[in-house]
């Protein structure tokens, strides 16, 4: 697929109300930017398929605890569904089609395939952004919550305060809050952040703007995308669009952190674009 036609339907999904957002779909798309022969509908039918398997196993009136640790026990005890703690930041493991095929992944990416399949299911789950570590609930289970990238252990509110704070240096205060849900929205923000950094951490500029096209299409009135992107085509030498975005980053945030840097690229760019 086309990049610019990829971006289409990814807007798409990105302009429904959040509940609408077909996570699976719109992460799928995010990993056909690199893969563009990739089949999304051969890859949602996977995810179905890895339903089906565990549906034979459920009978409609099973407990929610019973249905949850059946999901557990198949993607991860029967599939070997795990963390990639070696090489966690491989993109691949943000991509989910590489996620459901090697079965190996981060937080995040092995939330969404519990997830999913657990919808699939009829399962209500739903991820929650701890900081550093993400995790699932089930929305009919209270103080439970389940780690996929640990093999899918069972931890309280108080066992996730521990590890936050065994995972912090220096002072530590937790926040009721860190155990909230995310919005689909947030939810693959985050997918993208984690590709957009560990691109420009290999100073791949090319993946890096294809990473913030997509955090753009989710809030198109994110300054700092804007200001990371001009940065990127400063890089790549395409002036005009740099200065466009820089110029934007200013308009927006005028009393930024970086701004003295930013006003200097700016100048920078109008006299190459005046000469």
């Amino acid at each position: 697929m086309d990049k610019n036609y990829i971006l289409k339907n990814f807007e798409d999904i990105a302009q429904l109300p959040d509940r609408e957002i077909d996570l699976a779909r719109a992460a799928f798309l995010i990993a056909s930017s690199e893969y563009p022969t990739l089949n999304v509908e051969r890859e949602l039918f996977m995810l179905q398929r890895l339903a089906g398997d565990v549906s034979s196993k459920l009978m409609e009136e099973d407990e929610p605890l019973f249905t949850m640790n059946t999901l557990s026990e198949h993607l991860f005890d029967d599939l070997g569904f795990k963390g990639d703690s070696e090489n966690y930041y491989d993109p691949r493991n943000s991509y989910l089609n590489d996620v459901v095929s090697r079965k190996h992944g981060i937080p995040i990416t092995l939330s969404l395939v519990y997830i999913e399949v657990g919808r699939r299911l009829r399962m209500p789950l739903e991820g929650i952004g701890m900081p550093g570590h993400f995790l699932v609930r089930h929305r009919e289970i209270d103080d439970l919550f389940v780690d996929p990238f640990n093999g899918g252990i069972l931890l309280s509110t108080e066992e996730c305060k521990q590890r936050l704070k065994d995972s912090v240096r220096g002072s530590f205060h937790w926040d009721p809050k860190f155990l909230q849900p995310v919005t689909n929205r947030e939810f693959l923000a985050r997918i993208i952040r984690n590709l957009k950094s560990i691109y420009l951490r290999k100073r791949d500029h090319a993946r890096a703007l294809t990473m913030i096209e997509f955090a753009l299409a989710l809030d198109p009135n994110s300054t700092s995308d804007r200001r990371d992107r001009g940065i990127i085509h400063y890089h790549l030498g395409n002036s005009a669009e740099a200065l466009n975005d820089l110029q934007y980053y200013l308009d927006s945030s005028p009393h930024g952190h970086d701004t003295e840097g930013v006003h200097q690229l700016v100048s920078e760019l109008r006299s190459f674009l005046d000469d």
